[in-house]
């Protein structure tokens, strides 16, 4: 069964970037379409950005596009989520999420429900 564990979360100034990582074990995530959510204290978990098994579809949710930017490398297990501009708002859990697709390498989506394995979550401040 599929384990998730996120690194790289912190404490950041507004304007400042971090990087978070994903880390798979116990399988392949060669299979799996990866997102990242996050929740913020009194608010819904929300989809942040998703990659599909490849990596040949990607989408961001509006408050980030342009300012994150989602990866991942099959060959380490590992998917990424690149964060700059940080903006105090940014502040939440992040989590990393995977779906089994199979073959389905172009799929992705935001849907949390979808969603089957879940990493711990990694805490990102952004504050001055």
């Amino acid at each position: 069964q599929l384990q998730l564990v996120e690194y790289g979360g912190g404490l950041v100034q507004p304007g400042g970037s971090l990087r978070l990582s994903c880390v798979a074990s116990r399988s392949t995530l060669n299979y799996y379409a990866v997102c990242w959510f996050r929740q913020a204290p009194g608010r819904d978990r929300e989809g942040v950005s998703c990659i599909s098994s490849r990596g040949i579809s990607v989408n961001y949710a509006d408050s980030v596009r342009g300012r994150f930017t989602i990866a991942r490398d099959n060959a380490k297990n590992t998917a990424y989520l690149q964060m700059t501009n940080l903006k105090p708002e940014d502040t939440a859990v992040y989590y990393c999420a995977a779906k089994f697709v199979g073959l389905s390498e172009d799929y992705v989506t935001s849907m949390e429900d979808k969603y089957e394995y879940w990493g711990q979550g990694t805490q990102v401040t952004v504050s001055s």
